[in-house]
């Protein structure tokens, strides 16, 4: 059999990448009302400088060093901003998740058309199909690993829509996919036992010892692993009894995606092999580049190298032409244009804040207030300062270096450790990561499933309540006692 593509049941099914209709125009229209509001903004907020200085290369705030500076933006500068913010700083990051973005919608275009994946589905459904909650579980843990050990985010997009068709032919649906995909990266960015995006940047910057508090935070990674495994296994039981209870059901009807008996194909297995063992190449470069600094500056792009290398490979087994490839190619990353509309849009609304000064206005008024508050209420308002600013400035190392020289006083004045106040910004940057809208990865996942963004909102808010809850509780238990 060549391939297969039938609805699943709950709005799974085999296919290569694309972003669906209704996700973009919901996601465009908030993006475009944030554009809306951030420059309201520039005229009711008074500009504002922190001075700066250049530390092992990267920039970084001067604590008290805050002065009022004309403020404002131009509005030609505003309506250009989504183009402009590529030339700003951090515009080579977003160039980057770009042209990552369109080569992961290029090659599983082209293993849809091999049939590839529809083969991986078939042997994954027949090797797992009597302990599927235990392979569930081992999923989550291995994205929640992946993002708490290394800090890899963006890097493993290419395995979303994977997770998302095993999801669905297992008899789930797209939204159980993304949890125990992107949803459960982002709970283990977020823990951050030995993330050097966050952890590791910011006890640099606080003068801590690297990955010092660990136990801390595996606690803390256990905690969340719990509460997400918890959660998957209950509703992936009520969706395999009750598929109507889905909320991809009405979209999806009654269809359901059947996957043939597995009948073993030399090509296709050799062609999975190859794709395994390349990507297998990446996944190893992803964890080494925790131990080897040097690495994380260029990860990107040589995942996406490997991730291209991975399937060429794949596809070529099976037998498909280089003219094939290369039209197919073409297909699957056109299909994803609409993703880099959004990604930029994004993106403007801190090129908007930058250019305007109003950014370290808001930093100098929220830090202010906070020192006046105890420990217990002062450590849990940094945690939600650090979550609104993520809404604004999705990169984590960024942040660190924007708002640690911030934080390190204020813990400092409030008589919290500084240690908690690593914990706090590591909490913040990464949970809301997988709620905003205006993070590119939850944007480019969610299109890449067909799920819409109102859809996840209401099906993932419980969870990230539950969250929310736990990780305030820690929190405040080791900042009060």
């Amino acid at each position: 059999m060549e391939e297969k593509r039938e609805s699943g049941r709950t709005g799974g099914r085999v296919k290569g990448v694309s972003i669906s209709i209704k996700s973009f125009a919901t996601a465009l229209a908030m993006l475009f009302l944030l554009m809306v509001v951030t420059y309201a903004a520039t005229f009711l907020i008074p500009g504002g400088e922190y001075e700066r200085a250049v530390v092992d290369g990267q920039q970084q705030v001067l604590p008290g060093t805050y002065t009022p500076v004309q403020g404002g933006i131009a509005f030609w500068k505003w309506l250009l901003s989504p183009v402009l913010m590529l030339g700003a700083e951090g515009g080579g990051t977003v160039i980057a998740i770009l042209v990552f973005l369109l080569v992961v919608g290029g090659i599983f275009h082209c293993m849809d058309k091999s049939g590839l994946m529809y083969y991986m589905l078939q042997a994954i459904r027949h090797r797992y199909e009597t302990k599927k909650y235990r392979m569930l579980l081992a999923i989550t843990l291995f994205f929640m690993c992946m993002g708490s050990f290394v800090g890899s985010f963006e890097e493993c997009v290419p395995l979303v829509p994977i997770a998302v068709a095993l999801a669905v032919s297992m008899g789930w649906d797209a939204l159980t996919g993304l949890g125990m995909s992107v949803l459960a990266i982002g709970c283990g960015f977020s823990t951050g036992i030995c993330n050097p995006f966050t952890v590791g940047v910011a006890q640099q910057l606080a003068g801590l010892p690297m990955f010092s508090g660990a136990p801390l935070r595996i606690l803390s990674f256990l905690a969340i692993y719990a509460v997400l495994a918890f959660f998957l296994v209950g509703y992936a039981k009520k969706i395999e009894a009750h598929p109507e209870k889905s909320l991809l059901y009405a979209k999806a009807g009654k269809e359901s995606l059947v996957l043939d008996d597995f009948v073993p194909q030399p090509d296709k297995g050799r062609g999975l092999k190859r794709f395994i063992g390349i990507l297998g190449a990446g996944i190893l470069l992803i964890f080494a580049s925790g131990f080897l600094p040097f690495l994380q500056g260029v990860l990107m792009p040589m995942i996406a190298v490997l991730f291209l290398a991975a399937g060429l490979a794949a596809v070529r087994a099976c037998r498909m032409e280089w003219g094939q490839i290369g039209r197919y190619f073409k297909d699957g990353a056109v299909s994803l244009l609409p993703a880099v509309l959004l990604i930029l849009m994004a993106g403007s609304v801190r090129y908007t804040l930058t250019q305007a000064h109003i950014l370290d206005t808001v930093l100098y008024a929220v830090s202010a207030f906070i020192e006046k508050m105890p420990a217990g209420a002062a450590v849990l308002l940094l945690y939600a300062f650090v979550m609104v600013m993520d809404f604004f400035i999705s990169s984590g190392s960024a942040k660190a270096f924007l708002m640690m020289p911030l934080i390190c006083p204020v813990a400092d004045f409030c008589g919290i450790s500084r240690q908690l106040g690593v914990l706090a910004f590591a909490f913040g940057d990464g949970f809301s990561n997988v709620f905003f809208f205006t993070n590119p990865v939850i944007l480019i996942s969610l299109g890449l499933a067909g799920v819409g963004y109102v859809t996840w909102i209401r099906w993932s808010f419980k969870i990230q309540l539950v969250i929310l809850a736990v990780t305030g509780a820690i929190l405040y238990a080791a900042a009060c006692f």
